[in-house]
This record gives structure tokens, sequence and C-alpha cells, in this order.
């Protein structure tokens, strides 16, 4: 069922020409889920979504969206293996037993950010959107393990069920054999390759986007078919977040099996910005600040970060789809909201051309967007002011 749209959302999508120009045209399959937070006398929050052409019937790609379940699950998979000396800083080799799979193999830990640990492949997923990153902890999960802790948190149409290289259905049902060690090169932990003998499709039916897509170098006739991609819902991608930002908000069994210590980690890679986060890898110039903070900063390279505000966000951007879910805290004018949004800009309907209006329509519009409901926000009236120290301590990335 799709719901009716929150008149306030509408009447601030309105108030800005750029926003009401996207939000009224309906080629761009605009959704957004806007939540308030309100907090009582001891601090404790309550969410109140408002919701703009959210409908669970219209697909949408969610790309690298599906990175922070996958972070979140290994932790907790570290968690459940009950092996005190299993940590996201033990070294992680991955071997290789089907085709389209790539090997790490054990290395000593020269330059400690280089080395292969959940940690180092959570940092490299969440502070810029590392893909490979992505495919060692998906494997690491498996597919079938994953989708299954997914469904037990309560997300029954979430899937996630490839890795993101050209590998075919059945090469992504089977994961890679996978091994953690001492920096000695011990064995601490060693596991099987596996494989998933069920075909998880898309809980929409066959799918197919656009006129036309792009396959070996030439353009082939017939709509891309994603029936058998990666499906994550926005209002799931939204609670995921919440869940991870505010666990005793959630159901319990819509809580992970974390650690206070893991959340404080997963918060920090969440809000840091690359050369913030003093990861080594990440101190190049082309890591700006905006790197992944779509709403508000557009991924601007030019676009200065604002201390007394703090993006704790996941991004996705393929295919032509834009999306990014967020939760906003403004020390300035103590506030906070969540705001997440997904919209399609591929003006000539043809998937994996490469030509996409991202920077012309999409970050510009999520720009406008973050800025309208922040500003919004910053004088929205509310009994009790957020205490947001928990958001704004300073914590290293470890």
């Amino acid at each position: 069922m799709t719901p009716a749209d929150s008149p306030l959302l509408d009447s601030l999508l309105s108030a800005n020409p750029l926003l009401k120009r996207v939000a009224s045209n309906p080629q761009y399959e605009l959704q957004i889920i806007y939540t308030q937070i309100n907090r009582d006398a001891q601090n404790r929050p309550t969410f109140t979504p408002h919701t703009y052409h959210l409908n669970p019937q219209q697909y949408f790609n969610p790309a690298s969206l599906v990175k922070l379940p996958v972070v979140a699950l290994s932790l907790e998979k570290l968690n459940d293996l009950h092996n005190p000396a299993l940590t996201r800083r033990t070294i992680m080799a991955t071997g290789t037993a089907y085709r389209c799979q790539n090997s790490v193999p054990f290395a000593a830990p020269a330059d400690s950010d280089r080395t292969a640990t959940v940690g180092n492949y959570i940092k490299r997923m969440l502070l810029v959107s590392d893909n490979v990153a992505y495919n060692r902890l998906y494997e690491f999960l498996g597919q079938r393990s994953l989708n299954q802790r997914l469904q037990e948190l309560g997300y029954p149409n979430a899937r996630i069920t490839r890795r993101f290289a050209p590998c075919d259905t059945t090469a992504n049902r089977h994961t890679n054999p996978i091994s953690f060690h001492t920096t000695q090169g011990d064995t601490l932990y060693k596991q099987p390759a596996q494989y998933n003998p069920v075909t998880y499709r898309s809980p929409l039916g066959r799918v197919l986007k656009g006129r036309a897509h792009q396959a070996g170098g030439r353009i082939i006739p017939t709509p891309y078919d994603f029936t058998t991609a990666n499906h994550l819902p926005l209002p799931d991608i939204t609670a995921i977040l919440q869940s991870i930002l505010f666990p005793e908000s959630v159901p319990a069994l819509q809580r992970l099996r974390l650690t206070q210590t893991d959340y404080a980690f997963l918060r920090r890679c969440l809000h840091a910005t690359p050369h913030e986060s003093g990861f080594q890898l990440y101190t190049p110039a082309r890591y700006f600040d905006a790197y992944k903070k779509y709403l508000y900063y557009g991924r601007n390279p030019d676009t200065p970060q604002q201390s007394t505000l703090r993006i704790y966000n996941i991004v996705g951007m393929s295919h032509g789809f834009l999306a990014d879910v967020a939760y906003f805290a403004d020390s300035l004018h103590q506030s906070e909201f969540m705001l997440s949004a997904v919209l399609y800009v591929n003006k000539n309907g043809i998937i994996n051309d490469g030509t996409y209006e991202y920077d012309t329509i999409g970050q510009p519009f999520l720009v406008q967007l973050g800025r309208q409901i922040q500003q919004y926000e910053a004088q929205r009236p509310r009994q009790h002011r957020p205490n947001l120290t928990e958001f704004f301590a300073p914590e290293p990335i470890r």
C-alpha cells in the first residue's frame, strides 16, 4: 500500500523552485522520507516520518546503500563466532573456489591501514564507498546467511544478492573460503566456501528499467533486467541506519548483536570525512570532504564542511539512480532529523551507458533538499532541545 504524501513535506518541496520542478516530474521517480525527531525531558527520542511519493512497488537500484547492512552484519558475525581472538583488527585472508572470485592472501601488517581486516574493509566502504571492500565482506557473510539475517531483522523484502563485479547470478551464489590469522600466520578461524542453492528474485516480480541498455560496448534495444539484482526499499535502509544510531529506539528483534564499541566505530565511520578519519589511504586530494555527502554538500569538492553540522549517512549512485540516507545533527541550532531520498536521472533511458544527469539534476536537487529541511528544522519549535553530545564527542577511528 502506497502511503499518502505528507502535507508538510509537500509544502517544503513546493517552496523551492528547483525542488518543486523535480518533485512534480514523474520521470525522476522521486521518493523521500523525512523523519522528525523529538526528545523528552530525559533526552529520549521519538521518530515521526513524513513521506513523499514513497512507493514500495517502484524499484530503484540501491547501489552502495547495501554496504550499510553488510558492514553491520559483518561486525555482528564476528561477535557471534565467540572467539576473543577474532576482532575487526584480525588479519583476514580470502581464497578462491569458483569462477568470478578473487583472492586476498595472508599478509603480515606492514601497513596497518592496508592490512586486510574487517575493520579496514568497513572504513573503506563507509568513508569512500569502496566496492572491492564490499565484495570481501559479502563473501565473508555468504549470500544465504546475509539474506536470512535480514529477514530475521524484519526486512522481508530486502535482497542483497550481488557483488559489485561482473559476476552472473550463479557465481554470486558461490562465496569464497575465508580465514583469519595471527600476525605470525597461525590460523584462528577457517570458513569454507559457501553456496546458496536458492535463487533470490525481486519481491516485485520481473523488474525491467530503461528503453535500452549497453553491454559489451554496444547498445541493446531492450530494457535492463534488475529481477535478480540487489533490492533494498527506502524504509528498510532508513530503519537500518536508525537501528545503528539509536539502537534502543527500534524493537528488540530489530536490534543488531553489536557491542557499544561496535556502534561507536560505525558511527565514527558514518560521519567522518576521508581526511579527518586519519586513514592513510585517503589523504590524497581527490578524497575531498564532501566525497559521499550528497544531501546538503552535493559532492562538491570546493564546499567546506561545517563544524557545527554532522551528517551520518550512506549513499548510492549507479544506473542513473542517486540516493542518500542520512541523520543530521546540528549543534548550532540544537536540531536533528533523518532524511532519505532517491531519484532517477536518466534522460536518454539507456542503462549502463554512463550518461546520467547526476551533476546537473541529481546532486543539485539533493543539496537543496538537505538545506531546505535543515533550515526548517533549525527554526522548528521543540518542547525539549536535544542533547547532541554523543554525536559531537571526539572519537578517533581505530
